[in-house]
């Protein structure tokens, strides 16, 4: 079984997404509850491949291995280490209940959004287990076909605009990618390989190392998305339905920062730390811009897209440290934000299903009217501000205090986003919930459903779980961290002091 696991959790949605093909397409009760059944399934296996890994093993477990193009030297491999094993459970946690908010939400070709969202499961999945690079790229690839449809069919009025802009600005930093895995391949002495293992064992010349880490680096800066990369993403975030919205925040996002951490710094490490500072710069500049402009924003969707960009400008930044604790930090964070920002979105997908309108002006009040609603929401917002004991504070208190040794100017420049965050968020949450309830169209609104209660309390409960319990998650994070920060020079003397010790 430990063979055919990850490749089971991987397939098994597009298995499901056939299976929906041929269901008729008015059954939609029956295909809502297939989409939903076979989106378990992936979550099952998935606290399965948990409860087989071994804490102390850094390198890659449970990996199977097949011959897949032989004469190009390509092997169908796939394997999870502490890096990519927590990623692989938010993404089979987030699916279920992103199909469960779609229920009510979707109307129009109900089995194709489905079918979207599970082929979409299968791209994020396999990207984040595969450790051929070749078998990475594809996965990489498959990822945007169904999230353009997602955005083109069911997203909003500029839906055409945003899917298009969405994959040129991807597409364009993939194709630069797969050349320099192809350089890479060709690199190999003996044979030609796209084995993860036998790129590290590469030995490059430092200009080598520039141009390739440039080319991988980019298609991640896209995908973070990292200033002044980041145009995409509030149209992209805006024009989606609820759904793809949820999946682009809470996993799509994290591939870009998981790239950095998997491939770009460890694969690449003299060119990494030459870029470093440029990088570090580059995500503090994201940090403070992205908390002012959603500070302005008078559309709620587009204020949890602005904060991604402030939210995920830690996460760079804490990797480009290279300390254990700020590693971490930024991989702790990465869930921290699928969970805290997946949340908000789906808080602000329900109150539109309602009022049809997102403009903060139009709210005020809700507490009288919605309080479950509004119980739900100060949760994900104070989870998304860094309320000690929610998740955030966690993963954004090991990226700053494991950052300061190394840039202590940029970190203090940083801390001030968490001034602005909580800023944005609270002032946000002020005009929607409180104040009085003034506008008749607000008057007739009805509280969450047990429908929606069941997608929205399972996220937060979560987001409690890791701010109060880190430790499960953080030891079994750190030796695969500190197996792939030892290829850093600048790295090495950090070593010493592992974030075990810290907490």
């Amino acid at each position: 079984m430990n063979d055919w696991l990850l490749t089971v959790l991987v397939f098994w949605p597009t298995v499901g997404a056939a299976v929906l093909a041929i269901v008729p397409r008015q059954q939609v009760d029956g295909i809502r509850r297939a989409a939903f059944a076979f989106s378990l399934v992936p979550f099952a296996l998935s606290l399965v491949m948990l409860a087989r890994f071994q804490p102390g093993d850094g390198g890659f477990q449970m990996v199977h291995q097949v011959a897949w193009i032989p004469q190009w030297g390509a092997q169908y491999q796939l394997g999870v280490d502490g890096v990519s094993l927590f990623l692989v459970l938010l993404t089979t946690f987030l699916t279920p209940l992103v199909v469960l908010a779609g229920w009510g939400d979707v109307h129009k070709r109900v089995k194709e959004y489905f079918a979207f969202l599970l082929v979409l499961e299968t791209g994020m999945l396999g990207t984040l287990l595969a450790t051929d690079l070749l078998l990475f790229y594809v996965f990489w690839e498959i990822m945007l076909v169904p999230m353009y449809f997602l955005i083109g069919v069911w997203g909003g009025p500029r839906r055409i605009y945003a899917a298009i802009k969405f994959v040129l600005f991807t597409m364009v930093g993939s194709l630069l990618m797969l050349v320099a895995i192809v350089w890479l391949a060709w690199r190999v002495k003996g044979h030609m390989s796209f084995g993860y293992d036998d790129f590290l064992n590469l030995r490059l010349s430092s200009t080598e190392q520039l141009w390739l880490f440039a080319a991988f680096a980019l298609a991640f800066a896209i995908k973070v998305p990292l200033f002044p990369l980041h145009t995409w993403l509030p149209d992209a975030h805006v024009e989606a339905p609820t759904g793809g919205s949820v999946i682009l925040a809470g996993v799509l996002l994290k591939m870009g920062t998981y790239g950095f951490l998997r491939f770009a710094i460890p694969l690449f490490p003299d060119a990494a730390t030459a870029a470093a500072p440029v990088l570090a710069t580059l995500a503090v500049i994201g940090i403070v811009y992205g908390a002012l402009v959603a500070t302005v924003q008078p559309d709620l969707k587009k204020l949890v897209a602005y904060s991604s960009v402030s939210h995920l400008g830690f996460v760079v930044l804490g990797l480009f440290a290279f300390t254990p604790m700020a590693a971490a930090g930024s991989l702790y964070q990465m869930l921290n934000h699928g969970l805290s920002t997946g949340a908000l979105f789906l808080l602000v997908g329900m109150i539109y299903e309602r009022r049809h309108t997102r403009q903060i002006a139009a709210f005020g009040g809700l507490w009288t009217q919605m309080p479950i609603y509004a119980v739900c929401f100060l949760l994900a917002m104070l989870a998304s501000v860094g309320l000690p004991g929610m998740n955030g504070f966690v993963g954004e208190f090991l990226i700053l205090c494991g950052s300061f040794a190394r840039w202590p100017l940029l970190t203090a420049v940083a801390t001030s986003g968490v001034v602005l965050g909580a800023l944005y968020l609270l002032w946000m949450y002020q005009r929607v919930i409180f104040g009085p309830l003034d506008n008749a169209d607000n008057k007739t609104l009805a509280d969450v459903s047990g429908r929606e209660l069941v997608v929205l309390v399972p996220v937060l409960v979560m987001c409690l779980v890791m701010g109060l319990f880190p430790t499960p998650f953080l030891s079994r994070m750190e030796p695969s961290l500190q197996r792939m920060l030892g290829r850093v020079p600048a790295a090495t003397a950090a070593l010493a002091a592992p974030v075990v010790a810290a907490r």
